[in-house]
């Protein structure tokens, strides 16, 4: 009997060891890989493969073009997520509501979120463009002489990016926070109603404290997704004009598969590991503040 509960008493951790052997070889080791390729000079079409210890961060911190791409990284960041919650919630408001045709509307407004960023940011090329873009025509049709090139411009090419990185993922983070309020009772709105409380008490007093907790949650992999965003910006603006719109993840890319630099890719990556790690705890200590 004895033996049978000892027995009994080790098999979550036996059932666990297979998933944490996984995930080691999965996360962990690839970390570890990536981190000493880091320290190392790298260069596949030179054959070169040496030790240099931290000199590629410390190279990383002399390379203007890293630094823009951190800073506009971090602001891609912030910006994006501030519109997605922001207005995430005013469109899930909008199809919480009760009309004909919100079956329908619910289901057409993840289109852009179904669609390749790719094909987005190749549309989005098109649509910007000085000549023949979709953005200017319109424009023109008010003022017949406008002439502006919006991915030439360092703040229109930015605010085109994070423009298209919301129309694509906003409809999808809209749609979570509506399952959040699909779970809210009508007894509690009606009761909220008859002690004489408008539409924006009830927001601010019982829809938001109710839902903040689905919005804290989904900003945490939503912001994961917006550092390790490189195919809109790809297919967009290739990182220019310069390398104003370039991400950390765009810049890894270049240097793995363009200029074969493993190494400086690798801290590169370490680089932004950490970045998704900061912001992360980030969000992880703005949910405990609100639990406590």
């Amino acid at each position: 009997m004895n033996t049978n509960n000892k027995i009994k008493k080790y098999i979550p951790v036996i059932l666990i060891i297979p998933i944490v052997v996984i995930r080691g070889f999965t996360t962990i080791y690839p970390i570890l890989i990536t981190f000493v390729n880091s320290l190392y000079n790298i260069k596949v079409l030179s054959g070169i493969h040496e030790f240099i210890g931290f000199k590629n961060y410390i190279d990383v911190f002399k390379d203007d073009k890293i630094i823009s791409s951190i800073k506009f990284t971090v602001i891609f960041v912030i910006v994006s997520m501030l519109f997605h919650v922001l207005l995430g919630t005013v469109l899930a408001l909008i199809l919480n509501m009760k009309f004909r045709g919100r079956r329908f509307l619910r289901t057409i407004v993840l289109i852009p979120w179904a669609m390749p960023a790719v094909v987005i940011g190749m549309a989005a090329k098109w649509g910007f463009n000085n000549d023949y873009g979709l953005i200017n025509d319109l424009i023109r049709r008010f003022v017949p002489d406008f002439q502006f090139n919006w991915l030439i411009n360092t703040g229109s090419a930015r605010g085109a990016v994070i423009s298209m990185d919301l129309w694509k993922d906003l409809p999808f983070f809209a749609i979570l926070i509506l399952s959040g309020l699909q779970f809210i009772s009508e007894d509690v709105y009606e009761a909220a109603k008859v002690d004489g409380a408008n539409s924006v008490q009830i927001f601010f007093k019982i829809t938001l404290p109710l839902i903040i907790k689905n919005i804290l949650t989904l900003c945490i992999p939503f912001t994961l997704w917006r550092l390790t965003s490189f195919d809109l910006v790809y297919a967009m603006t290739s990182g220019g004009p310069g390398e104003d719109t370039s991400l950390i993840a765009y810049r890894i890319a270049m240097e793995s598969f363009t200029n074969l630099n493993i190494g400086y890719a690798s801290t590169l990556a370490i680089m932004l590991f950490v970045l998704m790690a900061l912001f992360s705890w980030v969000n992880i200590r703005f949910m405990n503040k609100y639990n406590d």
